[in-house]
C-alpha cells in the first residue's frame, strides 16, 4: 500500500484531513497529535456584548496585565497579544530584515524556519545553541523543544542573549510548552533589547481554538509587532476567557499536577510493556507530549489512524512518533497495546 503523504497532516491536529483519509467524522477522532491539554479550562461564558462589539483598549490592557503576571514577565517587559503565537512567528522576520538566522535543535517547530525563509533570510537548522550564536544574527530556540522535549538552561539562554545583543542580534525563545515547566522560562528577563519570548495560550489551557498567544519583548520590538498584527488582534471573547484563565492559579497548579501524573503513568506503563524491546524507546517527554522512537512508526501511525486515533509522525525522522497525554486510563492502556503490538504494514 502506498504510504499516506505526510505533508497533508504536517502539523498535526488536521482532523478533517484524517477523516477524509481514514473515515468517520472529525468528532469521532481522538487527537493526540498536537500536545494540547485534553482537559480544557472550564471558563464562564463571556458577556453577550463581547460578541457584538469590537474589543477595546481597556480589555487589551487587562489581558496584557494578566499575561504579564501569569508568565512572570520582567518589570520592563511589553506584552503583545495576538491570535495565537503562530501569528507572531510569521511577523518576527520584520524585526531583523536580512538577518542570518539559526534554529537550535536537531528538529524543531518548522514554522520558524519557514517564516524567516519566506521573508528572504538565510536560515540554518539543526544547530546547537553555541553553534547558532557563533554563526547567526538571529537565534531561535524552542524551549522545551518540539518535538523532542530538549531544553536549554535559562542561564545558557541568558548568556546567548548577551552575546547576540552585544552585536545587535536577536534571541527568540518559543516557550509554547513551557507552562508545564515554568522553572525553565526566561520570561522574567523579557523587556531587554534583543529578546523575544513567545507564549502559546491554547496548549496548556486546552483551548487551542480560541487562538491566543503573546510575545514578551522590549518596547522597540513591541511597536513593530503591534503594527504587524494590526488593530483588534484578539477577539472580545478571547480577551474575556484569557483573563479568566490566566488569573486562575488554583486551576493552573492542579492541572500541572494532573498532566504530570498522567504522562508519568503513561511513560511507566510503556516502559514496563516494552522492556527488552531495543527498537522501541522514549526519545523525549514533557507533561504534554511524549516522543517515541519505534522501528514500525509508520505502520503504528496507520494502525492508530484506522482506529481513529491521530498521532504525529515526521518526514524528517520516519521512526519517530509524538503522542499527546492520554486523557484517561482506558486510553493509556489502548495506546500501550497499540505501541507494543507488531502491526502489519499492509493491512487496512
Amino acid at each position: 500500500m502506498t504510504a499516506t503523504p505526510i505533508a497533508e497532516g504536517a502539523h498535526g491536529g488536521n482532523l478533517d484531513w484524517a477523516a477524509r483519509e481514514f473515515g468517520g467524522q472529525a468528532t469521532d477522532w481522538l487527537d493526540l497529535s498536537t500536545g494540547i491539554n485534553p482537559w480544557p479550562y472550564a471558563f464562564d461564558p463571556p458577556p453577550a456584548a463581547d460578541w457584538a462589539r469590537l474589543p477595546g483598549e481597556a480589555g487589551l490592557s487587562r489581558l496584557r496585565r494578566a499575561a504579564a503576571r501569569y508568565y512572570g514577565a520582567g518589570p520592563s517587559a511589553s506584552v503583545v497579544p495576538a491570535p495565537g503565537s503562530q501569528a507572531l512567528i510569521q511577523q518576527l522576520p520584520g524585526l531583523r530584515p536580512g538577518a542570518r538566522v539559526a534554529i537550535v535543535g536537531r528538529l524543531s517547530y518548522s514554522e520558524h524556519a519557514t517564516s524567516w525563509r519566506n521573508a528572504g533570510n538565510d536560515v540554518a537548522t539543526g544547530l546547537t545553541l553555541a553553534e547558532a550564536v557563533a554563526s547567526a544574527d538571529v537565534v531561535v530556540v524552542t524551549n522545551p523543544n518540539n518535538p523532542d522535549a530538549g531544553t536549554c538552561a535559562a542561564d545558557e539562554l541568558r548568556a546567548a542573549h548577551r552575546e547576540l545583543a552585544r552585536r545587535g542580534g536577536l534571541l527568540v525563545v518559543d516557550e509554547a510548552f513551557a507552562d508545564v515547566v515554568p522553572g525553565q522560562s526566561v520570561a522574567g528577563d523579557a523587556g531587554v533589547n534583543g529578546l523575544v519570548v513567545l507564549k502559546s495560550f491554547g496548549k496548556f489551557f486546552g483551548l487551542a481554538g480560541l487562538r491566543l498567544g503573546f510575545a514578551l519583548t522590549s518596547g522597540t520590538d513591541r511597536a513593530q509587532l503591534e503594527r504587524a498584527v494590526g488593530p483588534w488582534p484578539v477577539s472580545g471573547p478571547a480577551l474575556s476567557i484569557g483573563c479568566q484563565a490566566l488569573a486562575d492559579s488554583a486551576w493552573q497548579q492542579s492541572t500541572r499536577t494532573r498532566l504530570d501524573g498522567a504522562m508519568t503513568s503513561f511513560a511507566a506503563a510503556l516502559k514496563a510493556a516494552t522492556a527488552g524491546e531495543p527498537d522501541i524507546r522514549v526519545v523525549g517527554k514533557t507533561p504534554l507530549f511524549l516522543l517515541l522512537e519505534h522501528a514500525d512508526a509508520e505502520a503504528i501511525w496507520r494502525t492508530a489512524a484506522h482506529q481513529h486515533i491521530l498521532l504525529r509522525r515526521f518526514a524528517e525522522r520516519p521512526t519517530w512518533l509524538r503522542i499527546g497525554v492520554p486523557p484517561d486510563p482506558d486510553c493509556e492502556q489502548r495506546l500501550v497495546g497499540l505501541l507494543t503490538e507488531r502491526p502489519s504494514t499492509t493491512a487496512c
